[in-house]
């Protein structure tokens, strides 16, 4: 061979193989879960109905069960934060006792990527007092921030507030 035949040969197996890692890094650029599809807003909206079918439940361990371990709870009806698991126990197991059946009046869904999405918006409860039986609505402004950690979609930040103007 001569040299020009052996120079060429390398420039096309040179080619070849940039061409083959260029095709394979990019199928490993585009795989796995870093590139996720993201969630549709209707799959993010149905996260409130889950939390809202878990608070007919009865059961504040369920609720807070919905929340991420080091999640934040700025509740409705009480001026603590919530920020661990046993203190949002503690608020549902009082606010469970009102019966508590939401409603949203209008929502904003924000997708951020495959994994993190926000959700606001106002909602309404309509709440039995426990003595009486007497119902109430209560309209609120709300926000719950979402994270999927390990596959499973978590609440990290819920923010409710009574209307001011209400």
């Amino acid at each position: 061979m001569t040299r020009r035949s052996i120079t060429k040969r390398a420039a096309i197996v040179t080619a070849a193989a940039v061409v083959a890692l260029g095709t394979v890094g990019t199928v490993a650029a585009t795989a796995g879960p870093e590139h996720a599809k993201k969630p549709s807003t209707k799959q993010i909206t149905t996260l409130f109905d889950t939390w809202n079918a878990t608070l007919q439940t009865g059961d504040a361990d369920k609720v807070a069960d919905l929340y991420a371990k080091n999640a934040v709870l700025l509740p409705t009806v009480s001026n603590k934060v919530r920020t661990n698991h046993a203190q949002i126990v503690d608020y549902f197991e009082h606010f469970l006792q009102n019966k508590p059946v939401g409603k949203k009046v209008k929502t904003i869904v924000n997708v951020l990527d495959s994994d993190s999405a926000i959700d606001t918006g106002v909602y309404e409860f309509t709440l039995t007092d426990p003595k009486s039986g007497a119902k109430r609505v209560v309209e609120a402004r709300y926000s719950y921030t979402y994270e999927k950690l390990d596959g499973v979609w978590k609440i990290v930040n819920h923010h409710s507030s009574a209307m001011p103007e209400g």
